[in-house]
């Protein structure tokens, strides 16, 4: 092995010189294969990535799901029979141009479901939806807890 710097004079000598020019990548021709595993594994993740939120106030079951980039019309809030609230949508996927060379795709594309059983007191026929700047929000009425009857007894003594 030479004591000069391969560098300086533009051969290889070893694959394991410290000083070559070139970047060995174990990774080489592992990318495409990652990729379509990557495209095919979206749509499902896309089912995973609907995150939601559900809080009970004393008056309503509020649930909140970030969906940016979604408008109201790509999303679906529908209520089933047995008080089901689902929540679904799809998100397209974005036009590939032949002369783009795309890096990285994270964000998912695909449909997405989200269904919740809610308690006997949801107001199921109540159910209204709002969305803003990226984030639905579905309130569930509920119905007013009946408290049960107290009766005074009289103590006779």
């Amino acid at each position: 092995m030479s004591m000069i710097p391969t560098f300086l004079t533009g051969s290889r000598s070893n694959v394991f010189d410290p000083f070559s020019s070139e970047i060995w990548d174990p990774f080489q021709g592992f990318s495409s294969a990652i990729s379509n595993l990557q495209e095919s594994s979206r749509e499902t993740a896309a089912i995973a990535n609907a995150r939601i939120d559900w809080k009970e106030t004393p008056e309503a079951h509020v649930f909140k799901a970030d969906l940016p980039g979604l408008k109201k019309e790509e999303v679906k809030v529908e209520v089933e029979e047995g008080r089901v609230l689902q929540i679904s949508g799809e998100r397209s996927r974005e036009n590939e141009e032949k002369n783009e060379k795309w890096h990285r795709v994270e964000r998912s594309s695909g449909k997405f479901v989200r269904r919740f059983r809610l308690p006997e007191n949801a107001k199921m026929e109540e159910v209204k939806a709002a969305m803003e700047n990226g984030v639905l929000t579905v309130t569930v009425p509920k119905a007013e807890e009946k408290k049960p009857a107290v009766k005074s007894v009289d103590i006779s003594g």
